[in-house]
């Protein structure tokens, strides 16, 4: 029986002018009134994605957030932590080596600010983040090392990007969970960190399992919820890949995918 539904942003749930449609507000909503968990799940910090909570109506006493691709779930109604988990600053030192040979940008994530690298290439980030979160310029040397970091992002032109992920090795592949979550921008996790690690938590928490879930996806850091997923859903817009690891396909979402689906399987 599914009891939860997990739902990714940008992609998926917003549309291509990030917003939430009113036929998926409706829908969604409707779904949570009768006791099905509605969690949004983000790389985002759940400051940046307050908007939405609000307008879906997920602030009641039960209702939690995967921010962070699933390094930190978070109680909606006082922030307070249910899961946690990081990278200290020695273990992004391989990946700040490799940026710095590329000639790339590099913006690290700790979970409360971002800290875009002043001694690599101007990033691009900012200007595509849209959310409440702080910019701290400062150099990978005065990064402090007893912070924890939930992730790092390479944001620059796609065609950059495509060329720098071509040149990362296998031994670096190795440290890191590496996922292209936008055309332009690539995402650098501690290794086995995804999505479904906050769900696992969060079901867990709640006595349910994976066969509780459905989970609406598009891109490559959505894939470990889909696959784990009794049903995964991925939108008509999604990634290739994405979409031959789902059940299901529905439409796009500029076109309520997510509340057609919804509907058919709630009736």
């Amino acid at each position: 029986m599914i009891k939860m539904v997990a739902l990714d942003l940008d992609g998926t749930l917003l549309t291509s002018d990030k917003t939430i449609s009113k036929g998926n507000e409706q829908v969604l909503r409707q779904l949570h009134q009768t006791g099905v968990k509605v969690v949004l799940c983000t790389g985002r910090p759940i400051n940046a994605i307050w908007r939405f909570i609000e307008q879906l109506g997920l602030t009641q006493a039960a209702d939690y957030t995967i921010t962070f691709n699933g390094a930190l779930v978070v109680h909606n109604n006082d922030k307070s932590e249910l899961a946690k988990s990081g990278m200290k600053k020695e273990a992004l030192r391989p990946l700040y080596e490799f940026v710095k040979k590329q000639g790339a940008p590099l913006d690290v994530l700790d979970f409360e600010q971002v800290y875009p690298l002043t001694d690599l290439k101007p990033s691009m980030y900012r200007q595509q983040f849209k959310g409440n979160i702080a910019f701290v310029p400062e150099s990978y040397a005065e990064l402090a090392v007893s912070d924890a970091y939930s992730k790092a992002v390479v944001c620059d032109q796609p065609a950059l990007l495509d060329r720098y992920q071509a040149s990362i090795d296998a031994q670096l592949r190795q440290k890191y969970h590496i996922v292209r979550s936008q055309p332009q921008i690539m995402e650098f996790l501690a290794p086995h960190m995804d999505k479904v690690v906050g769900l696992e938590a969060l079901l867990k928490y709640f006595g349910w399992d994976f066969s509780n879930l459905m989970a609406f996806g598009d891109a490559e850091n959505d894939l470990g919820m889909i696959t784990h997923a009794k049903i995964g859903v991925v939108m008509e817009n999604g990634q290739e890949k994405v979409k031959q690891a789902g059940n299901v396909i529905t439409g796009t979402n500029d076109e309520d995918g997510v509340a057609q689906y919804l509907e058919k399987y709630f009736g």
